[in-house]
């Protein structure tokens, strides 16, 4: 089943936690769905190509066992999130997250774990209505302001 032209289902609940439910509501699904049509479909669209999903929902239990954040957006309550990276080289995280900052509105955007100059993976969130336009760079001990520490990606 298809949630928007280029993202499944089975994509949004994926999870790495066996044996934990990880069904969204229908209210999440709408969070969900407004964060895949204002943000990844925008992106994929520019791309052209496949962009690897590595986390979109994630249940109350599944954010608990991977030890995510108690007020993570991937639980959809307040919004949604998806990680996303260049697993296909397709285009790089850095460029990707460039490109969101620009052209699209976005709660938050998060340059996860620079290595050499390049981030391990792009976090990004919508919440309809209440987008920050927040830009950090988590350098995997604490989040940093983008703007101050854009050296950290090669900017």
């Amino acid at each position: 089943m298809k949630v928007t032209t280029n993202v499944s289902y089975a994509e949004v609940v994926q999870t790495s936690v066996r044996g934990v439910e990880n069904i969204p509501s229908g209210e999440q699904m709408e969070r969900i769905k407004a964060l895949l049509e204002n943000v990844f479909e925008p992106l994929r669209a520019h791309v052209g190509k496949p962009i690897k999903i590595n986390s979109v929902f994630r249940s109350f239990a599944v954010n608990k066992a991977i030890g995510g954040s108690a007020t993570s957006q991937h639980m959809a309550l307040n919004g949604s999130a998806m990680d996303i990276d260049d697993t296909f080289g397709h285009m790089s995280n850095n460029d990707m997250g460039l490109w969101i900052m620009k052209n699209v509105e976005f709660d938050q955007l998060i340059f996860e774990k620079p290595i050499n100059g390049r981030s391990s993976w792009i976090h990004v969130s919508y919440n309809k209505g209440r987008n920050r336009k927040q830009v950090l760079i988590f350098n995997g001990r604490k989040y940093l302001p983008f703007e101050s520490n854009k050296h950290l990606l090669g900017l």
